[in-house]
Formats: structure tokens, sequence, C-alpha cells
């Protein structure tokens, strides 16, 4: 097997581990104030789902969940099973890649500073909230050291995504507005789904591994949308079977993204009852994910996010992006 083959074989695993608090916030529920915590009830769970299938994924955390003492010993857990942790922003502000350079510079180095603290763990990856990205918050990210990016969501339905999300949450015109590039525009279909390396002005690199979405038709591919289709469970195990088969043959890798809802349900969180695919019991999901998990290694070979960048790093045709 060539080193080419081997990146194109890959598949990243990340989970954005988005707290109870950060769905209600953007649900625009005032609870989220008091910080409201499921690590108790769901990292002790993914840990030993994620054991009994021998996989080693990146958790993308929240700085504010880092600076809760209480969280430490679960996010503890993350590093001492073997698991990459990543920067998720401090706040899980969407709208932080529209901040001046200042205020995201704190919000990258304060949310890994707590990081370091609590698992003793520097972060080297770094996904925004909402997969809201600009040159300024690239830019930080590389003056800061960062190694990767994976914030770029290549779909055509951000727009569609966002009006939904609008249309469900208790939001005011002006916190609307804030979070009108929440999920990016519809032109980010049309970047690549494929890995690439960012050129900075100054000179330093940045790789970004965009989360994957079904070849050509730039449509979701992350297990939260999958969910959605499961009411029909043969149309969702044959859209991903169809996308993995399509990842392979034009070589794309893949990158695929979880959240804590997809096994998570309203019998454990019920504050979360409005949150799409809450309503799926979790022995359900559970079923789900692991016939998921199947499939995808029956193709790929699944990896954390740091692995899967410095195989990229050593594929000489991954392409060199310049950033203006």
């Amino acid at each position: 097997m060539t080193e080419n083959t081997i990146v194109n074989s890959l598949a990243s695993i990340s989970l954005d581990l988005d707290n109870k608090w950060s769905y209600l916030k953007t649900h625009g529920d005032p609870a989220w104030e008091s910080y409201p915590s499921y690590y108790d009830i769901f990292i002790p769970y993914i840990l030993d789902v994620l054991d009994s299938h021998k996989l080693k994924i990146t958790f993308f955390v929240v700085g504010k969940d880092a600076s809760i003492e209480s969280n430490h010993a679960y996010l503890k857990m993350l590093t001492d099973n073997g698991h990459e942790v990543g920067n998720h922003s401090y706040y899980h502000d969407p709208s932080i890649e529209s901040s001046s350079r200042e205020k995201i510079k704190k919000e990258i180095l304060d949310t890994e500073n707590h990081i370091h603290l609590a698992t003793n763990h520097k972060p080297v990856g770094f996904r925004s909230p909402g997969f809201s990205w600009s040159q300024n918050l690239l830019d930080v990210l590389s003056e800061c050291g960062y190694i990767y990016d994976a914030s770029v969501f290549p779909t055509f339905i951000a727009p569609l995504a966002r009006f939904y999300f609008f249309s469900t949450a208790n939001l005011n015109p002006e916190e609307k507005k804030k979070l009108k590039r929440l999920y990016g525009s519809f032109f980010e279909g049309f970047r690549s789904a494929k890995p690439y390396c960012w050129e900075m002005n100054t000179g330093r690199l940045l790789y970004e591994i965009p989360i994957t979405t079904f070849p050509i038709v730039k449509v979701p591919l992350h297990f939260t949308y999958l969910l959605y289709l499961s009411k029909y469970e043969k149309v969702m195990y044959a859209y991903l079977r169809f996308a993995l088969a399509l990842c392979r043959r034009l070589d794309t890798g893949l990158s695929f993204l979880l959240h804590p809802t997809d096994l998570l349900d309203e019998q454990q969180v019920p504050e979360l009852s409005f949150f799409p695919g809450m309503n799926i019991s979790k022995s359900k999901k559970l079923a789900f994910f692991n016939n998921v998990l199947r499939m995808i290694s029956e193709r790929f070979h699944p990896v954390s996010m740091s692995a899967h960048c410095e195989a990229i790093q050593q594929d000489e045709r991954t392409r060199t992006v310049r950033l203006f």
C-alpha cells in the first residue's frame, strides 16, 4: 500500500463536545446561564462505546467547560483513555469569526490554557462553533501554533439549515442578526471536501480538514444528519453506503462528525427535547451508531484528527491554498 493510498483510506472521527448549556443558549433558553452539564452522563458512556470499537477519536472541548473544576475529572478521562482534545472556542459563540483579532486570540488561548490545566494536554487543532470561519480566525490559529483547523463545512444547504434553526429557536432579531453566518453560506458548497493546506500571508502553514459531505452534491454526511434520515432506515444506510464508496473512489478521505445529542435522548436530557432526533431512544441511536461505525471501518481506517493531519502533511498531493 502506497503512502497516498494510506492517506485516502483514513477516516478521522471527531466529536464536538457541546455541553447542555450551549444548546440551551443557542435555543434562547435563559437556563443556560447556570452552565448546566451532562458530562457526568455522557462522557463515561461515550468512552465505553468507543472502547467497544477500539477507537481513539478527537473531542473538541469548549473553554468555558474546561474552566469549571467539576468538569476536570471527566475531561481528564478523555486523555487518560488515549483520545485527543481539540479547541472549540471559549464561549461557543458562532460569531467568533467576525470578532476582532484580539478577541479571537484571547478566546483561543484562554481555551487552550484551561484544556491544558484540566487534561495536561495542549490542543493542536481547532473547530469553530457553527462552522463559521474567517481570515482573521485562521491567521490567529496559525500565529498561536495550531497545526490544523477543522471548521470548513462544504455544503450547499447551509442557508436552509440556518433557516430551520431560526424557525425553531427562541431568538430575538438582534440575536439572529449576530448568527447570520451560522453554518456558512451557500458558496461553502463549492469548497473542496478534500484536506488542503492554507498558506498564510506570513508564510506559515495551517492544514484544513473539512467536514466530509456527500461527494459532488455536497449534502451533509455527519451522524446528526444520518439520524434525520433514520426514519427510513434502508434509505439512511443506502445513502451512507453510496457516500462512503464515492469518497473512496474520488480519493476524498473521510472526516466524520459527532455530537453528544447523537447518543443521548430526551429521557436523559429532557431540557433538550426540542433538538432534532432527541425523540429517538438511546438504545436505537446506539444501534445506528454501531452499524455506522462498522460501515465506516469496512472502507476506512478510523483515526484521530491529529493522526489524520500527520498523514496529510506527508502526502505530496496535498494542495496548498493561498489565504488572502
